[in-house]
């Protein structure tokens, strides 16, 4: 029976900081799939201040692939090295996923200054991939200057994304009025940019001005101003003022009560990971299926 070598983590390391996208790859899987060493690997990853992360989310329809695509070619221009996480939502059922970013940012694939990996939700409820924190650290460790974290908005991960990136952007489209009021108070706190996608539309103009003083001091407690930017990404309007806004943004992240608190955000869900470790929705579903389970409250207590 063929028995797998163990890992060399400590090789892949040295691979991963020459810049490797193929050692960078093979950790993202490693790393994915909890291979033995793994987490004595992350908790050894030197740190990293340099390489700053820049979130990308908003509801599904919005253009983010595009716009990133977009984006992509602003930071290759200025010379930097990007890493980019495409996160699609899975089937709750199969955890699959159509991973479209694949088609959109195709043109980058083979660039020497580009890596993209599109990952599935694999069911993780907030939207983002349950090991996004563990695959960003082993991305830190490499050369990049800049991380794009792209995801579907569907609530919590608009949220969760914020305590990962040092910049949010949140990408609307004119359409999205009725959204943005459902949103408003989680969005008010962690966007950093808003971005006004497929800004050619009709009532592209209306949504601009009812969203910018949406965003006046009177109506929120934010200190700072927010930019609220108007794109086209297919025809890559706008993306010129998105990355100076971007840039200028980056230039101000320093060490808040806001950054501590997203800190311990970070490290409560790691721990919750963790401690959940030994239990498994296979493993509920099969004793709930097994003795025809109806009172979930009931159930749960013999975990506790």
């Amino acid at each position: 029976m063929h028995t797998q070598a163990p890992t060399n983590w400590q090789l892949l390391l040295q691979q991963i900081q020459e810049g490797s996208q193929k050692a960078i790859s093979r950790c993202i899987s490693l790393v994915e799939n909890e291979v033995h060493g793994y987490a004595q690997f992350l908790a050894a990853l030197p740190v990293n201040k340099r390489t700053q992360i820049i979130g990308i989310t908003g509801p599904p329809g919005a253009g983010k692939s595009t716009l990133t695509d977009a984006l992509i070619g602003e930071l290759v221009a200025a010379q930097k090295k990007i890493a980019v996480l495409c996160v699609d939502p899975s089937s709750p059922f199969n955890l699959g996923a159509l991973l479209g970013d694949r088609i959109r940012m195709s043109e980058w694939y083979s660039h020497p200054n580009v890596f993209i990996r599109s990952l599935a939700t694999r069911g993780s409820l907030g939207g983002l991939h349950p090991k996004i924190i563990e695959l960003t650290e082993v991305l830190k460790a490499s050369s990049f200057d800049n991380i794009i974290i792209e995801t579907v908005g569907v609530g919590q991960s608009e949220v969760e994304i914020a305590a990962l990136a040092d910049v949010t952007t949140v990408v609307l489209v004119p359409e999205a009025g009725d959204e943005v009021q459902t949103m408003k108070a989680g969005l008010m706190e962690i966007a950093d940019i808003f971005v006004v996608n497929k800004a050619d539309r009709p009532d592209a103009d209306t949504f601009f001005r009812n969203l910018k003083l949406m965003l006046q001091p009177a109506f929120h407690a934010t200190a700072v101003d927010i930019p609220v930017i108007k794109t086209v990404a297919s025809q890559k309007k706008g993306i010129p003022e998105l990355y100076e806004a971007i840039t200028n943004r980056l230039k101000q992240v320093h060490t808040t009560e806001k950054k501590f608190r997203l800190l311990a955000d970070k490290a409560y869900y790691l721990l919750q990971k963790h401690r959940m470790k030994d239990i498994s929705k296979e493993a509920l579903l099969a004793a709930i299926q097994k003795e025809n389970i109806t009172n979930v409250y009931s159930f749960i207590t013999r975990y506790y």
